[in-house]
Parts: C-alpha cells; sequence; structure tokens
C-alpha cells in the first residue's frame, strides 16, 4: 500500500516538474527576442546582444508584389549599423519599440513566438518568430510578420 502511495504521489509530481522546465525555456526565450529583437535590432541595442541572439542562417521573410522576400540577418545587421552611425542616441520615450507574447509553444529544441510589437501604445507588428535551441542557448532562426496600418 505504501508503495502505491509513493507511486501516485510521484507520478502526480512529474506535470509540475515538465511545467517547471516549459517555464524556463519561455523565459530563455523571451529574454533572447527582448535583448537580441526588442531592445537590440528595434531600440538601437549592441550589434553583440543582436549576433548572440540570431543565428547567421535567420532570414526575415516577407511579401513585397506578391512575391516572397528575403532578408538576411546580415543585412539587417548592416541597416541597424547605419541607423547608429547616423544617430547614435537611444530611442526617446516616444520612439521606444515595446513587446507582448501573446504565444510561445516550444516542442523539444523548437520553438514558435507570436509578439507584438508596439511603439507609443499603437501596435506596429505582429511577429512570428522561429527559435532553435542550440548547444549556446535559444536562437532566432526566421520571421514572418504583418504590418498594421497606422491611423
Amino acid at each position: 500500500m505504501k508503495t502505491i502511495k509513493l507511486f501516485i504521489l510521484v507520478l502526480s509530481l512529474v506535470p509540475l516538474v515538465v511545467l517547471s522546465q516549459n517555464e524556463t525555456e519561455q523565459e530563455a526565450i523571451k529574454k533572447v527576442i527582448q535583448s537580441a529583437y526588442v531592445d537590440g535590432l528595434q531600440n538601437k541595442g549592441p550589434v553583440a546582444d543582436i549576433e548572440k541572439g540570431f543565428h547567421p542562417g535567420f532570414e526575415l521573410l516577407g511579401i513585397k508584389n506578391n512575391e516572397l522576400t528575403k532578408f538576411p540577418i546580415y543585412s539587417w545587421i548592416m541597416y541597424h549599423q547605419k541607423r547608429l552611425a547616423e544617430n547614435p542616441n537611444p530611442p526617446t520615450a516616444e520612439e521606444l519599440v515595446t513587446c507582448k507574447f501573446p504565444l510561445i509553444d516550444i516542442t523539444g529544441n523548437a520553438a514558435m513566438v507570436k509578439i507584438e510589437l508596439f511603439k507609443g501604445g499603437n501596435i506596429l507588428f505582429t511577429d512570428y518568430l522561429s527559435l532553435y535551441k542550440f548547444e549556446e542557448g535559444w536562437q532566432i532562426v526566421s520571421k514572418i510578420y504583418f504590418r498594421h496600418e497606422q491611423k
């Protein structure tokens, strides 16, 4: 009887351990996205943070004139560096981009994250970021997006 009770107790704790691991991974993913993408690319952060959070094979995918476009991370970083050279000042409160995380879905070493980017309280983009967990940690490997109309 003691063995059965112990077995039931152990089984009841398994979901808590799995949930705790998932929450830890979600926080790690949020940290990468916040540091590399939001604070880095969107808010003129350090290139080293961007390079750490984005895999070198990353591509931003979009649609222009009914054609699929691809923008690799090295091109985005060059654009970022140009922006910094033109104006090294950090963004003002009105220029600051913020982020919400409506969805983080993790399966093993793969994750899909839906984020919403805001500036001045207005939604700019809804992004869908794909990440893989490498030995070095989570990295963003691709992005598709929707640009919201500004009124």
